[in-house]
């Protein structure tokens, strides 16, 4: 069955998670991604958590993936490296701004190398800015974007996310970029530059917070979303405007008896409903909440969202045989498709696909790529 992106080539020089998840995405809609990693393999393949000497980090955002080992320091890495790009649509790349350039590889350079050519660069700050040098990594995103203060509450104590949402961001926003550019080169032919970051990326989920500020003075904006209490743990009602809000102090006002607060006491509001919420369990308040037609969910632990069988009906774990350990569950494609559905791939070990990919590609026989290997350009 035919791929959305079944015919693009990405070649994929990241790193971490912003750069490779964007790989892995376009890998899921059909692209074949080429993963140039260093002799020996990325650095991630080792990251935490690791299970039965896989990493799990590197496994979920480069499954699907090719692997090459190419050491582009060398002369002999840099022309093979060039030779791929005249086969590519897509380079992918979340270097320091900077270092493509140092190496022979900024978008001039490769746009000699072959006109129409998309690169997708993937950084901290940007490709231009008063930042632009330095080095980040997803929390100093959520840091200096302000996010961090605002997580859980309107202004508070700064805590991070448990996970690395803004890479996973900047990954969404480099796709939709690379996508976008494949349309423009379709109809004029023409290749560009996409510059993508972790700052901006974070920016855009304090866009209100940033607003209000601007035109009031005041922080806020936004309101905190602590979840209500349970007799056995905690859920999420999520009841925007007064609608919604009016039909939950109602159900609750009904069974209890109480007085509805007036609506400028937000606390005794709030208040009332947590005392609600506390004498119930979970699955009470959600089918209350879901036979009301209001918005509600239980605040689950990871080893209760595994046993949801609605995550494993639309596969969003797939289980697959792996070289490394043996097997191992990897998340699904996202984006469901009706007539080009994705796929996922094995995890590929390192350098995996070095020699079928030269020779396919650049047409490398068994002495020419014998010699590469012993002049340790490839592995």
């Amino acid at each position: 069955m035919q791929r959305s992106l079944e015919g693009v080539r990405v070649l994929e020089l990241a790193r971490y998670q912003a750069g490779p998840r964007g790989g892995m995405m376009m890998s899921d809609l059909g692209a074949e991604v080429i993963k140039i990693e260093r002799i020996g393999g990325e650095e991630t393949r080792k990251n935490y958590p690791v299970v039965d000497g896989q990493s799990i980090y590197f496994s979920v955002y480069n499954r699907g993936k090719k692997s090459i080992c190419l050491d582009m320091r060398t002369e002999g890495g840099k022309e093979v490296f060039a030779g791929l790009v005249k086969t590519a649509d897509i380079v992918l790349e979340n270097f320091r701004p900077g270092t493509m350039k140092a190496m022979g590889f900024d978008y001039e350079a490769l746009k000699a190398i072959k006109k129409d050519i998309i690169l997708v660069s993937v950084s901290g700050f940007g490709q231009y800015g008063p930042y632009r040098e330095r080095i980040a990594f997803d929390v100093l995103g959520q840091a200096m974007s302000g996010l961090m203060s605002l997580t859980g509450q309107p202004v508070g104590r700064p805590i991070g996310t448990a996970f690395s949402l803004v890479d996973r961001t900047t990954a969404l926003h480099a796709t939709i970029g690379a996508l976008a550019a494949l349309r423009h080169r379709d109809r004029t032919g023409e290749g560009q530059l996409i510059d993508c970051c972790l700052m901006d990326s974070a920016l855009t989920m304090v866009e209100i917070p940033m607003s209000y500020y601007l035109a009031t003075g005041k922080e806020g904006g936004e309101p905190g979303r602590p979840p209500y209490p349970a007799k056995d743990g905690a859920v999420m009602i999520s009841t925007p405007g007064k609608r919604m809000a009016d039909r939950l102090l109602d159900i609750v006002a009904k069974d209890t008896g109480a007085a509805i607060p007036p609506e400028e006491d937000r606390d005794g509001r709030r208040k009332m409903v947590d005392d609600w919420t506390a004498q119930r369990s979970m699955d009470d308040i959600v089918a209350i909440m879901t036979k009301a037609e209001l918005p509600a969910a239980p605040v689950r632990t990871i080893p209760q969202v595994v046993k949801d069988p609605h995550l494993w009906e639309r596969e969003m774990l797939v289980k697959m045989d792996d070289p490394v350990c043996g097997e191992i569950h990897l998340p699904g494609v996202a984006v469901k498709m009706s007539a080009t559905p994705g796929r996922i791939g094995p995890v590929p070990t390192p350098g995996q696909h070095t020699d079928e990919v030269l020779s396919r590609l650049l047409g490398y026989d068994a002495a020419a790529l014998d010699a590469l290997r012993q002049a340790k350009v490839i592995a």
